[in-house]
C-alpha cells in the first residue's frame, strides 16, 4: 500500500472517529438533562392527582335513607280485625301520594285478595289484575276516583256474613264539587299457608252501575 493511500485512510478514520464522538455527547446530553417539557408534564399530573385526591364526593342518599328502608311497608297484618284492615286502607287512598304517588294504591293492591295468575272480580266485573299498573288504572277510572284524596267517609253499615267473612259498606266525599260515592268492601280471612289469620280484600264495588262500559286497564 502506498503512502498516499495510507495517508487517506487515516484522514478517512479520524473523521469518522470524531463524528462518533460527537453524536455520543449529544446523545448523553440529551438523556442526563431532560428537556422543559418533561419536567412540565410530570407537574401537571402531579397537580391533577392532587386535585382529585382532595375533591368532595356527592352524596345522594338523604340522611334518613337508611332509616326509611327499615320501615315495613302497610299491608296485611296478622293483628288487623276486618275493621281495622278496612280502616288503614280507606286512610291509604285518602293521603294516596304520601309518600309517593299512588302510595294508597299500591296498600290496597298489598292487602288484594285475588289470585294474579286468574282474571278476577275484584271490581265486579272479570278483569285480569295480575300486574300492578293495570290495577292502578281502574282507581283512575271516574267511578273510583273518588277515593283517592278524599275529604270524609262514613261507615254505614258493618257486617260479618259468615265466619271469616266481613263486608262494610262507606259513603265517601270526594274532592271534587258535589262528588259523593258509596262502595261495599268484602274482605275474607285467609285459612292455612303463609297468610292464615290474615284479612284480605275479596272485592271493593261501587254501589252502582259499577264500572259500565269498556275500560282501557
Amino acid at each position: 500500500m502506498t503512502s498516499t493511500s495510507t495517508r487517506t485512510i487515516s484522514l478517512l478514520s479520524s473523521k469518522t472517529s470524531n463524528a462518533v464522538e460527537r453524536r455520543g455527547c449529544s446523545n448523553l446530553s440529551y438523556y442526563s438533562h431532560p428537556g422543559p417539557s418533561i419536567n412540565k408534564r410530570s407537574i401537571g399530573i402531579a397537580r391533577a392527582s392532587s386535585s382529585f385526591s382532595d375533591a368532595s364526593v356527592p352524596d345522594y342518599l338523604s340522611s334518613d335513607w337508611l332509616e326509611t328502608r327499615k320501615k315495613k311497608p302497610l299491608g296485611p297484618r296478622l293483628e288487623f280485625s276486618a275493621e281495622e284492615a278496612v280502616r288503614w286502607q280507606i286512610l291509604a287512598l285518602k293521603h294516596n301520594d304520601q309518600p309517593r304517588i299512588d302510595y294508597g294504591v299500591e296498600v290496597m293492591y298489598r292487602f288484594a285478595g285475588f289470585d294474579p295468575f286468574e282474571r278476577s272480580t275484584y271490581f265486579g266485573r272479570f278483569f285480569d289484575l295480575g300486574q300492578f299498573e293495570r290495577f292502578r288504572r281502574i282507581f283512575h277510572h271516574s267511578t273510583y276516583r273518588v277515593l283517592l284524596g278524599h275529604k270524609e267517609m262514613k261507615i254505614l253499615s258493618s257486617l260479618l256474613v259468615e265466619e271469616g267473612r266481613f263486608k262494610q259498606r262507606i259513603w265517601i266525599q270526594g274532592s271534587r264539587p258535589e262528588e259523593e260515592e258509596i262502595f261495599e268492601f268484602t274482605l275474607v280471612q285467609k285459612i292455612g299457608g303463609l297468610l292464615d289469620g290474615y284479612w284480605l280484600t275479596e272485592s271493593l264495588l261501587h254501589d252502582g252501575d259499577g264500572i259500565s262500559g269498556g275500560i282501557a286497564y
